[in-house]
Parts: structure tokens; sequence; C-alpha cells
């Protein structure tokens, strides 16, 4: 049997480990809002864009004919957007065009259907961010938590061998 003799205060006062346990429930609980927070809002972008019910085009370079309820569906269709507003306008972008090109409204419409549909892609970036955020707040807290003496534990005094 080998003994280990303690030959360093290693220990924290019953008052700072108190301070790091509320530390470590405040991050579990910071955690928990960031987590639901961050789903609220995938799921409410989500199920807005499901409501305007857009379907990818099928001529689309990835997702053809599914629903625009995500972040990759709503790329995929601005970029198919984009595709059918330059062939419109035989490359010309909005600001390209003549003020009196025919294809400069659709054009523009194609451009602002773009900006939203690139809007929803931040939001659930942001959503996902969050969540991601929260996750980790929350570990961090259950690792204070978790390494923080309880006001229970007896601490072994300095040159005490265990």
């Amino acid at each position: 049997m080998t003994t280990v003799t303690v030959t360093s205060p290693d220990t924290i006062s019953s008052r700072k480990a108190g301070v790091v346990r509320l530390i470590g429930l405040l991050g579990l609980i910071g955690g928990l809002a960031f987590l639901l927070v961050g789903g609220v809002g995938w799921a409410t972008v989500s199920s807005q864009l499901g409501e305007e019910n857009i379907t990818v085009a099928e001529d689309a370079s990835f997702l053809g004919g599914a629903p625009v309820v995500g972040p990759f569906s709503a790329y995929a269709q601005a970029d198919i957007i984009n595709h059918h507003a330059m062939k419109a306008s035989g490359g010309k972008t909005y600001a390209q065009l003549e003020q009196d090109d025919p294809t400069r409204p659709t054009v523009m419409t194609a451009s602002l259907l773009r900006a939203s549909l690139f809007t929803s892609i931040l939001a659930f970036g942001v959503s996902a961010f969050a969540m991601g955020v929260g996750i980790l707040i929350g570990l961090f807290g259950w690792a204070l938590l978790t390494l923080a003496p309880s006001a229970k534990t007896t601490k072994p005094a300095v040159g005490t061998t265990v």
C-alpha cells in the first residue's frame, strides 16, 4: 500500500467554494437559457419559412424539390434564384442594367428574394451559435459544480497522510 502525504494547501475556503458552486449553477442555468432561446429561434424561423410554402426549384444544384424550411434549402433556393435572374438578364446584376431594361424588375425581385433567404440563413446561424454557446456554458457550469468542493467535504490538513 502506498501512502500519499499532502504537503500543499490545494483547498479553498468554504466561502470561495460556495462562490464557485454558485457560478457553476449560474452557468448551468445560463447555458440552458441559451440553448432554449436558440432552439426557439431556429424553430420560429423554420416554421415561418414553412408557412411560405416555398419549394426549392427542381433545377437547383442540390435539394431540388425540397421544402424551404432550413438553412441548406434556403441557400439552395437563393442560389437557383440568382442563376435564373442572371440568365434572364444576360449575366447582369440589377445595378448593371439600364433603368429602362425590361428585365430590371425581375432581377430586382430576385435580389430581394435572395436577400430575404440569406436573412433566414443568418438567423439559423445565430440560433445555432446560441445553442452551441449554451452547451459550452452549461458544460463549464457543470465542471465548476463538479470540481468545487461542497460544504460537506472535509479537507485534509496540510501535512496529513492520506
